[in-house]
């Protein structure tokens, strides 16, 4: 009687569609994610609405001297897309989508559930592939939900028409409808970097709010690093220093030099942060 075979084991995918849709649904079926996309739709809102107040319902006044754009803002209700973007960029988006990295694995060790997913046909690299499509996922979610706030209430507040851009030529609405589009695209990659900082930070402990925590303070520090002058060396390379550079998509032609530098600036904090949070997992003792 010959001995049976061994069947040969089918590797698994690092890739799995279903944990994905699960993940994703599970995550924005959460209230804390609920409440922060609540929290960036009502930005644009306080802003179009203190607009115009100051001015005084007219077509003038709006903010001179205030963030980008919002001087433009009560002659073309569109600016105020540009405007709430450029406003949330610096603190809110990246913040929201910090607390959302911080808590990505952590927040599952924290909850004993961490365990259950890895004994679950997932294993730790498609795990942390999926934590990480997930959060990426929420940054753009995050930036259209900014956008398209900003979007129904410059409509609701202020008159639309031309777009007239930052080089002096106008464009249809419908262009700068679309410039708008690609715009909240160039700012959801600038979240990139970040959610990989989060992803990081969050394989290092087994505390949720340790993680959210030291990603944001993480982000405040960066940001004043950013803006000290005896420091302008290495600013190029801190991941917010061309966060900003979506304003050249105002421009005809196109600014592409910062816009590029800030893709490449975020693809390699992706990689560098991606690569350090799989090394921490995979090599973790999972306890929880």
């Amino acid at each position: 009687m010959s001995q049976a075979e061994p069947v040969p084991r089918t590797p698994r995918p690092l890739w799995s569609l279903g944990l994905l849709r699960n993940e994703i649904a599970v995550t924005f079926r959460r209230w804390r994610t609920l409440g922060l996309l609540a929290v960036l739709a009502g930005v644009p809102v306080l802003v179009g609405v203190a607009v115009r107040i100051e001015s005084g319902g007219g077509g003038g006044g709006g903010g001179e001297g205030g963030p980008a754009f919002l001087s433009q803002v009560t002659h073309n209700g569109l600016f105020l897309v540009f405007a709430s973007l450029a406003v949330t960029l610096p603190f809110f988006l990246p913040m929201a989508v910090g607390v959302l990295a911080g808590d990505a694995i952590a927040g599952e060790a924290h909850g004993g559930t961490l365990r259950y997913l890895l004994v679950a046909p997932a294993g730790r690299t498609r795990l942390l592939l999926v934590k990480y499509a997930t959060t990426l996922t929420f940054c753009l979610v995050a930036t259209l939900v900014v956008a398209l706030s900003a979007l129904v209430t410059g409509a609701l507040l202020f008159p639309l028409g031309e777009v007239t851009l930052l080089s002096g030529t106008s464009i249809s609405f419908g262009e700068g409808l679309l410039r708008a589009l690609a715009i909240a695209g160039a700012v959801a990659l600038s979240l990139v970097g970040v959610a990989a900082i989060g992803l990081f930070v969050s394989t290092l402990t087994s505390s949720g709010i340790a993680a959210m925590a030291t990603t944001v303070g993480l982000l405040i520090t960066v940001q004043i690093l950013d803006t000290v002058p005896q420091l302008a060396a290495v600013q190029p390379y801190l991941f917010p220093h061309y966060w900003l550079s979506f304003a050249d998509l105002l421009r005809d032609p196109v600014y592409w030099d910062q816009l590029q530098k800030n893709a490449g600036l975020q693809a390699l904090y992706a990689l560098v942060f991606g690569s350090a949070a799989w090394a921490r997992f995979t090599s973790r003792d999972i306890t929880a």
